[in-house]
């Protein structure tokens, strides 16, 4: 056989998989950027009142921190609690409180009472917030509920969701 052929061959094959690494690369970018437009990069470049964009499924998702670990926020105005799943207040060493009956979309379960020494989101951040740990929720999301939000002035206009801080909130 020509090694002319098998080298280029080689070359032949060595480009589609550049090619295809490239595709990869730039729709999981993408991708990421549908299901979170506000991550911590973005955010952290805000000054004074945070601006959400909603992600393409019209929520609101933001990357902030519990505790100084790194997460992935659900705004929930209709959640009563900041909650947090039971892998990921194991990974922050939660300690669970008294036990309440949580109404969900999928019927009533059973969560803990908690307290987060701290939660920034952007330049939000807030102390002792009152949070609760459920095993019905992603260990990949925490949902943000008005345990949070009602200690944060907020408003929405044309899918831009915009938090501030609120002197009788911290």
């Amino acid at each position: 056989m020509n090694p002319f052929v098998r080298s280029g061959s080689f070359m032949l094959v060595m480009a589609w998989l550049l090619i295809m690494g490239g595709l990869y690369w730039f729709f999981s970018g993408w991708h990421s950027a549908e299901i979170n437009p506000n991550t911590a990069n973005v955010l952290t470049q805000q000054q004074g009142d945070l601006t959400l964009l909603r992600n393409r499924d019209g929520h609101y998702v933001a990357s902030g921190t519990i505790n100084g670990r790194p997460v992935r926020f659900l705004l929930d105005t209709g959640a009563t609690w900041v909650v947090v799943s039971m892998g990921m207040a194991a990974e922050l060493g939660l300690k669970r409180g008294a036990a309440l009956t949580l109404q969900t979309a999928n019927g009533p379960t059973v969560g803990y009472q908690t307290r987060l020494a701290r939660i920034q989101v952007g330049s939000l951040e807030l102390k002792d917030v009152g949070a609760v740990i459920s095993d019905g929720i992603d260990d990949n999301v925490v949902l943000l509920g008005m345990s949070f939000l009602s200690r944060v002035e907020f408003s929405q206009r044309n899918g831009v969701l915009t938090l501030r801080p609120s002197s009788a909130g911290r």
